[in-house]
């Protein structure tokens, strides 16, 4: 009946219950079919049916809600809305880092308060991790947690990328390549310290110790800081994501070096930071609208009872004046 209607098994649920967030075009193409098709509803499905909510969160592990201004996961929600709405499911944003927001996704994941959920930054140990595992509903991650593989994931190649922008630095010319990795309790943080590390290492290069920062800007100028005390004579930085470059930048111009005729540079991420940076920043692309939206066609999917593969999204590097 939901082929006929040219609508997901979910929408086609929905409206033959009344529920809301139904489109009327939608609705209309749902009762076609019935007329067509003479179908009845069957009084256990429907009760089943029922327990839908019409929604799909979108759960960070972050204590701060500006967390969802920041232009990465803005891009992630502009993808994951579009694909929702295609389906007629709203989406909810969650934050889920102190106990009080733990509870309120614990209680969202046993209450099947959401039809699904999608989670994000989830760092080593987190609790949501175990209460995603033991959830009574689909859960899809953004990017793989520490230690072990979820069933169902979307995430980008790290280890590829970051290995990509070390040997663009090395090709430069660049022997000196220090890395501004992120937060190594993030599966992201180490993987692309790995693609920096393997990259030195088959450049018959030594890799720099781990230079840990926390994806924000100050701290990507704070390391800066660190490696030129310890290692002035740095000749190359990768930084795992653009903010953390900017940073970077940003101290390498109050200590007088030159980019990238001192020290080259090389972000991650692509963000609008990478293009409006003085001067612009060479960096890693990943299609982070595009995670966003696979999450959610993921989701979708699992709620209409089908079983997707897990999917890695492919990076590639831009080259401007930084490196």
């Amino acid at each position: 009946m939901a082929e006929r209607a040219g609508v997901s098994r979910s929408v086609a649920s929905r409206a033959l219950n009344n529920a809301p967030h139904v489109s009327r075009a939608k609705r209309e193409a749902v009762e076609r079919a019935v007329r067509q098709l003479g179908y009845v509803p069957n009084p256990t499905a429907r009760a089943l049916a029922t327990r839908q909510s019409g929604a799909a969160a979108l759960v960070v592990s972050g204590e701060d809600p500006s967390i969802f201004a920041d232009p990465f996961f803005a891009q992630v929600i502009v993808g994951a809305s579009a694909a929702l709405e295609e389906a007629d499911l709203h989406l909810m944003l969650c934050l889920a880092a102190s106990d009080r927001g733990r509870k309120r996704v614990e209680e969202l994941l046993r209450s099947r308060g959401a039809d699904g959920v999608m989670l994000m930054a989830v760092r080593e140990d987190d609790p949501l991790a175990r209460l995603a595992e033991e959830a009574q509903m689909p859960v899809v991650f953004g990017g793989r947690p520490v230690g072990w593989v979820p069933r169902w994931y979307v995430d980008v190649d790290n280890v590829g990328g970051a290995r990509e922008a070390t040997e663009h630095l090395v090709s430069r010319g660049r022997r000196r390549v220090a890395a501004i990795c992120g937060r190594l309790d993030t599966e992201a943080g180490r993987a692309r310290y790995r693609g920096y590390r393997d990259a030195m290492l088959g450049a018959g290069l030594d890799p720099f110790p781990p230079q840990e920062g926390d994806f924000t800007e100050p701290s990507g100028a704070h390391a800066m800081s660190v490696l030129l005390a310890n290692h002035p004579d740095v000749d190359g930085v990768f930084a795992a994501n653009d903010n953390m470059a900017a940073g970077a930048l940003r101290t390498l111009r109050e200590a007088g070096r030159q980019v990238p005729a001192d020290v080259a540079v090389v972000g991650f991420d692509d963000l609008t930071v990478a293009r409006i940076a003085d001067p612009p920043l060479t960096t890693v692309h990943q299609p982070i609208e595009a995670l966003g939206r696979e999450m959610a066609r993921m989701l979708v999917a699992l709620v209409n009872g089908q079983d997707p593969t897990p999917l890695i999204l492919p990076t590639r590097l831009v080259v401007r004046s930084s490196a």
